[in-house]
């Protein structure tokens, strides 16, 4: 009894909770199966570390702040035939993140851009990468709110950190002039730092809708598409296919 205490004392104090939870059941089996100490010491490890990194895992989901959870799995390839699946799949294995490579998915509303866009974060946080998702207005938001309270330099050093920075929806909704700046200025100070994930309804020459600035927005591409992979989806949306078949479904 005494022994047990001070084991789940020291394990405690040690911070090795998957340890201190297995090692009695792990020592029954041990002795069942005549282990030896070296074995039973290596499964208790191996538990240890695989609850680490599967709360690491965890931890890194949450940090990066996805709005829903989707994967590829879910994801009907078949629906926007033009779309390069062989591509998006070899990218899931985040080599492009390693390389510093930027990546622009660009076309129609509602063909998925967004959910490939999550299911690529997500492979990049089980891979170990710091990962952060942003619409692009939400973060012109919170950049020039950071601003205004003097601490735009420490949400920019956080966000310089990041292995990958996601931003959605670039070009729905046109950006002020210290809006487009401050975005310009995070972009340039990635450039060739971290990668860039960027979904956007707008085709490249329709920038200046959105920046209003046509030599800022230049320089900006510039920077984007300078060692980047652009995937085209276009196609129907696939929110109007849905609503379509709610319609034409039994009363």
């Amino acid at each position: 009894m005494e022994q047990d205490l001070l084991l789940k004392s020291y394990l405690k104090r040690l911070h090795l909770p998957a340890m201190a939870q297995a090692y009695e059941k792990v020592a029954r089996e041990a002795a069942q199966t005549n282990a030896r100490y070296e074995q039973y010491l290596l499964t208790l490890l191996e538990q240890e570390v695989l609850q680490r990194e599967a709360n690491q895992q965890k931890r890194r989901l949450i940090q990066a702040r996805f709005p829903v959870l989707r994967t590829l799995d879910s994801f009907d390839f078949s629906a926007i035939p033009g779309l390069n699946k062989a591509k998006v799949l070899e990218l899931t294995r985040g080599d492009y993140i390693a390389q510093r490579a930027n990546m622009i998915l660009v076309g129609d509303v509602g063909t998925g851009k967004t959910h490939v866009a999550i299911s690529l974060g997500i492979c990049a946080c089980r891979q170990g990468k710091r990962v952060r998702f942003y619409t692009a207005a939400g973060l012109i938001n919170e950049m020039i709110e950071a601003q205004t309270e003097n601490r735009l330099s420490k949400l920019e050093a956080h966000l310089l950190k990041q292995d990958l920075l996601i931003l959605d929806e670039v070009g729905f909704i046109p950006f002020s002039q210290t809006g487009a700046h401050l975005l310009f200025q995070l972009c340039s100070a990635r450039h060739e730092r971290g990668s860039l994930l960027i979904t956007t309804n707008l085709n490249f020459a329709d920038w200046t809708q959105v920046f209003g600035d046509e030599r800022l927005t230049a320089a900006l591409l510039d920077r984007l598409t300078y060692h980047s992979h652009i995937i085209e989806f276009r196609g129907e949306s696939f929110r109007f296919k849905q609503s379509l078949k709610a319609q034409s479904g039994p009363a």
